[in-house]
Formats: C-alpha cells, structure tokens, sequence
C-alpha cells in the first residue's frame, strides 16, 4: 500500500500543473534555498527544478516547509516525492 502511495504521490508529479510557479515565487525560493545551504549551484538547480515539478499552490507550501513551517498531512507523500525527484536531479549520486 505504501508503495502504491508513493506511486500515485510520483504520479502527480508528472501531471500538467493547474498554475506553473511564478517567477517570484522561484525568486524567494531561490533566496530561502541560499538561506539554508549558502549553495549557489544548489539552489539554483533546485528552484529551476521546482519551477517545472510542482504548482504555484505546491510551491508556497515547500517555501514555507523550508522556512521551518509544516508539511500538511494530506501533503506529506507528494512532499517527499517532490523532494526525492529534486534531489535526482540536482544532487551528485541521486542522478
């Protein structure tokens, strides 16, 4: 059951989103990103990455998850998801 979770959360990922990111959006993602990591490529490779894997709604909770706020229940599998497929993407060893 989990891995059908997993699935359905990865799934999602891949779905045409309902309203792409805004280009403010990537900027404070970007500035919260450097905040935390103080990592230029990083964050750079991940805000790119956030702009084409989630929405704008999406987007605002993962801004707030990396500001300290909570990752929703509802939302916890798709978060991760999203987290994990950013990951393979811009870090070293999880391509």
């Amino acid at each position: 059951m989990r891995l059908f979770a997993i699935l359905a959360a990865i799934g999602l990922l891949t779905v045409p989103a309902l309203a792409a990111p805004t280009a403010a959006q990537k900027d404070k993602f970007y500035a919260v990103c450097m905040g935390i990591a103080q990592n230029q490529e990083l964050c750079t490779c991940k805000a790119d990455a956030a702009m084409t894997l989630i929405d704008e709604k999406f987007m605002a909770m993962v801004i707030s998850a990396m500001q300290g706020g909570p990752v929703p229940k509802g939302d916890f599998v798709a978060y991760n998801a999203y987290v994990a497929k950013s990951n393979q993407v811009c870090l070293p060893g999880y391509r």
